[in-house]
């Protein structure tokens, strides 16, 4: 079993790098400062104004596309993409090493897991999230955190190694996401309970759930995610291909992958260390069921 659940809590977004380097930030904020004084000097002495006006557009034409990047990275966009484009793998002819794509259903292995909340039961993949909400009067618990908006209070998130039959050959294949494994769950979470400010009392299955885990039972505002992918679910996988005798397994790259210049979507090269394991269609619940606490 991988317990990838430090990665949530430090903010680190499945291993994927940031696209944009610091020392990229640093050189185009010393070349912004350099070119406003350019501009304004000439502005001044010259009287002209089309290079300042240039230059302006010029920098919010840039810092557009710094923020569209950098917004799409937190939100895994560029892998997403990644995923959708790479082409399916044909295994009768991939060779040992080779990075393949393969879709199929998921079947348990040796060890399945079950989801910590809604106790979904024979599966593969299973997160549960919960998140606070900061307010006046309220410190963070890590300064990286917000006193306003929700804040990651708690993460469990576990994989498991499991199979997949591919649909194009039908070979049962082996995804060694288990221990030890960099994986990358391109699976979203579903909110299923949500909490105000003004409740007063937490239903009992709540409460019980939290005193289980050591965190504080008392009336807040909170959200609780949910996300799992079961036995019998399409699950699309990229990895390195390797076979050992009769047995075909996909593996975690033993290296860094980049999911290049993606210029009709205006994003930078992401770099990723990791399985990629995605499904067809949303994981988790079939509805999203979303709980109020009820004012008491």
């Amino acid at each position: 079993m991988n317990n990838l659940s430090n990665a949530a809590l430090s903010n680190r977004h499945c291993f994927s790098f940031k696209p944009i380097p610091t020392l990229a930030l640093y050189i185009l904020t010393l070349l912004f400062f350099l070119g406003l004084a350019v501009s304004l000097f000439i502005l001044i002495v010259v009287q002209n104004a089309a290079f300042f006006v240039s230059f302006i557009l010029l920098s919010a034409l840039v810092l557009a596309f710094l923020i569209w990047n950098t917004l799409n990275w937190k939100s895994k966009f560029a892998i997403f993409f990644f995923l959708r484009s790479y082409p399916d793998s044909d295994l009768r002819l991939a060779k040992e090493g080779q990075l393949v794509k393969i879709t199929g259903l998921a079947t348990c292995g040796g060890v399945s897991l079950e989801s910590s909340y809604e106790k979904a039961t024979r599966c593969v993949y299973a997160s549960t999230l919960l998140y606070e909400c900061g307010g006046f009067g309220l410190r963070p618990a890590k300064i990286n955190k917000s006193c306003f908006g929700w804040n990651l209070a708690y993460s469990e998130r576990l994989c498991t190694d499991f199979y997949i039959t591919d649909q194009k050959s039908g070979t049962r294949v082996v995804v060694k996401a288990g221990s030890g494994c960099k994986v990358i769950p391109l699976i979203a979470e579903s909110k299923i309970i949500q909490t105000t400010a003004k409740c007063r009392i937490l239903s009992p299955h709540l409460r019980k759930w939290l005193r289980e885990r050591n965190l504080s039972a008392e009336a807040r505002s909170l959200r609780l995610e949910e996300g799992y992918v079961q036995e019998g679910s399409s699950v699309t996988v990229i990895g390195m291909l390797q076979r050992n005798n009769d047995i075909v397994m996909i593996i975690q790259p033993p290296e860094i992958i980049s999911t290049g210049c993606m210029w009709p979507k205006l994003l930078l090269p992401v770099d990723i260390d990791g399985l990629i394991i995605g499904v067809s269609r949303q994981a988790g619940p079939v509805e999203s069921v979303e709980h109020l606490e009820q004012q008491v």
